[in-house]
């Protein structure tokens, strides 16, 4: 965390992060909506990439968790990264800020993202499927805020969307940081069965691993998400 805050590169390449992933998101949503596909096909493409979308990110998550490559490139990202389990606590915020903030760790995203973007100019692409990929890509950044809401919200709305299994409820996420190797989805959570089977067969968790690299660390009274 040191290497994290003693310059304002890493802040700045956040901020980059979350200005691109936004910018290809409405790119992406502007280019898409004129092809209109009928309710029905919308309902398959909105149900697909929430399942999707809770999956891609539930995977990302168990990477970077279980990720000690502190000494590479993009060892302060991880350890920014880990911090969340050090301090689960974010700083309250309106939740479009939450949004642009956390898009900017999402790396990987702006990737997917682009490649989205020019899958049409490469290969025919049925509308119901770049639909998926679309709202993929928007979902992964909201998975972001139920996250965010799961942790740092008791508002009725955010409470009853967790209920009904929109966002992720706060019951459900508790699993991942009192046991480990455990729940990583955080969308809402619906496929954390799947993700749990692929954690525990390629890591063998991350309090004794990853988390033991904060046991000392002091967290300033300013540091949180």
């Amino acid at each position: 965390m040191e290497r994290y805050n003693s310059g304002s590169k890493y802040k700045i390449f956040g901020i980059a992060v979350s200005i691109m992933n936004l910018t290809l998101q409405g790119w992406l949503l502007y280019s898409t909506w004129p092809h209109r596909i009928g309710a029905a096909r919308q309902i398959i493409a909105i149900i697909s990439a929430y399942l999707i979308t809770d999956f891609i990110n539930g995977l990302v998550h168990i990477y970077m968790d279980n990720n000690d490559r502190y000494d590479s490139p993009a060892g302060p990202l991880i350890a920014n990264f880990h911090l969340h389990h050090k301090i689960p606590s974010y700083k309250k915020n309106n939740l479009l800020i939450v949004y642009f903030n956390e898009s900017g760790s999402k790396v990987w995203l702006v990737g997917f993202l682009a490649a989205v973007a020019l899958l049409p100019e490469v290969v025919a692409v049925d509308q119901t499927i770049m639909y998926i990929l679309v709202y993929t890509g928007i979902l992964s950044s909201i998975a972001e805020v139920s996250h965010y809401l799961c942790h740092s919200s008791t508002s009725p709305t955010s409470m009853f969307l967790a209920r009904i299994g929109l966002l992720l409820s706060k019951r459900h996420h508790a699993g991942h940081h009192l046991q480990d190797n455990s729940n990583y989805a955080f969308l809402n959570g619906f496929t954390d069965p799947l993700l749990n089977l692929i954690a525990g067969r390629f890591y063998g968790g991350y309090k004794q691993n990853t988390d033991l690299h904060y046991s000392h660390y002091t967290v300033p009274d300013s540091e949180s998400r």
